[in-house]
């Protein structure tokens, strides 16, 4: 699966199938162009940089079928207690204190007012499906921000997240009318050396969070980080490839994600090369703690086999439907 950002202005004419990001006026931010092609040969993936004079500025807004796209919602996590004096001294994050951190008082006003944001805006009642890093800080975000109101004690439902989990003094928060909240190693930050990546055991976070699904994760340990071994650019947003890859064999169309800055940086920064270098910039600028950007990811090729949900044949019932521009050609 090849991967970029479509933008409506500079789509180039001479590679139709070129992933490439587009700039739009609704809600969306942006859009990422995807063509499907085997895992095996997307782990080696080039992705264009097209010099702003081979770009078709006069194209106009790309169109593409309903179902063969997903919205994606992208968020990093509140404010973490490493980000506080990582802010000050990025030697901070080496810190054995900051393991496996959990977000601040102010991250909980984060997570409060971006909350109240998904429901104003109508997302809450979108969403199909929360996937989460399953760091304490990313968790603590996702059901903050989409699980269900206060928790009352009922012995039929589960919470999502137990009172002061991760020392946050905060109520328990209810599995109750919301959506799916999945844990999936993938979107975790940039692996390796700082503390505050490295996760807990699964079973640990089964304890704080009894209602998130932590099915896909496979060893209890966290087998991933290493204390010697830092990730490697590349390797995050390699990735971050296979992660998009994955999205698309899952039947939920809208997605939120949330994630870390680290893994979207590195991830997002190997699209858009092919755009204007406003887009570009639009698209892999760092996101701040709390932050929410939706952008729209598309299947261009036609190996997607997901059928369109609202499409309708017509014709039914059958009868003479002749088009004019036809009876005209016939005419000539």
């Amino acid at each position: 699966m090849s991967i970029g950002v479509n933008c409506s202005h500079c789509f180039p004419r001479h590679r139709p199938y070129s992933p490439t990001i587009v700039s739009s006026s609704s809600s969306l931010s942006s859009i990422i162009v995807c063509s499907k092609i085997p895992v095996r040969v997307s782990q080696h993936l080039q992705f264009l940089s097209l010099h702003p004079s081979d770009m078709d500025t006069s194209a106009g807004p790309s169109l593409f079928p309903l179902h063969r796209c997903k919205t994606l919602h992208l968020v990093r996590h509140a404010q973490g207690i490493h980000n506080v004096d990582g802010d000050k001294n990025y030697k901070a994050y080496m810190s054995p204190e900051y393991f496996d951190a959990h977000i601040t008082p102010l991250g909980w006003q984060q997570v409060d007012n971006l909350r109240k944001h998904v429901h104003e805006c109508g997302l809450a009642k979108r969403i199909d499906l929360v996937i989460t890093s399953p760091l304490l800080r990313t968790l603590q975000t996702a059901v903050g921000v989409f699980g269900g109101d206060g928790y009352t004690d009922r012995m039929d439902v589960v919470p999502l997240m137990v009172a002061n989990a991760g020392n946050s003094g905060r109520a328990a928060i209810s599995s109750l009318n919301c959506p799916p909240i999945v844990a999936v190693e993938l979107c975790r930050e940039h692996l390796g050396v700082h503390p505050c990546d490295k996760r807990r055991n699964i079973s640990d976070y089964q304890f704080l969070f009894p209602a998130v699904d932590f099915s896909l994760i496979e060893s209890d340990e966290d087998t991933w980080w290493k204390a010697d071994v830092r990730e490697t650019k590349e390797e995050v947003a390699a990735r971050g490839q296979k992660f998009l890859n994955w999205l698309w064999t899952r039947k939920e169309k809208e997605i939120a994600i949330v994630t870390h800055s680290g893994f979207l940086f590195h991830t997002l920064s190997a699209l858009g090369n092919d755009c204007h270098p406003l887009v570009k910039k639009e698209i892999c600028k760092h996101f701040a703690n709390c932050e929410l950007r939706s952008m729209v990811i598309v299947d261009r090729s036609m190996i997607g086999f997901d059928p369109s949900m609202t499409n309708y044949p017509g014709k039914t019932p059958s009868g003479l439907d002749l088009p004019s521009d036809v009876v005209d050609e016939k005419a000539d």
